[in-house]
């Protein structure tokens, strides 16, 4: 794991922690419905990324690959607040609807992933 990985997981957020706790999800995750609509768009940010390293391999000019910078930046938040939604949706509302402390802990995890996505 890289310092930057590191950074991005907290002892608080282990990877691929599941939506209903502890437990294995009793269900589908949040952005379960539209996985094939995330999978094109996560490909086509590939595809961006892709670009990039062709731009600078090509020796563009810097203001245009930073501008492509940009747009990528940007699909990515874009997606970051998607998935972000679609948790609040689903894995929150679930939280919720439980009761209990499970909610508190899950709008605790939303609150962090936020504050990650303003970081960036």
């Amino acid at each position: 794991m890289t310092a930057r990985e590191a950074t991005v997981t907290s002892a608080t957020e282990p990877v691929g922690a599941p939506c209903h706790g502890d437990e294995a999800p009793s269900g589908p995750h949040g952005y379960s419905k539209q996985k094939d609509q995330h999978l094109k768009r996560l490909r086509r940010i590939e595809g961006q990324i892709r670009g990039l390293q062709r731009m600078v391999e090509e020796d563009v000019y810097c203001i245009d690959i930073l501008t492509q910078v940009s747009a990528s930046t940007k699909a990515l938040q874009s997606f970051a607040l998607q998935l972000l939604q679609e948790h609040l949706r689903h894995c929150v509302a679930d939280a919720a609807l439980k009761g209990g402390s499970e909610i508190d802990a899950k709008v605790e995890e939303a609150s962090a992933a936020i504050a990650r996505l303003l970081r960036t």
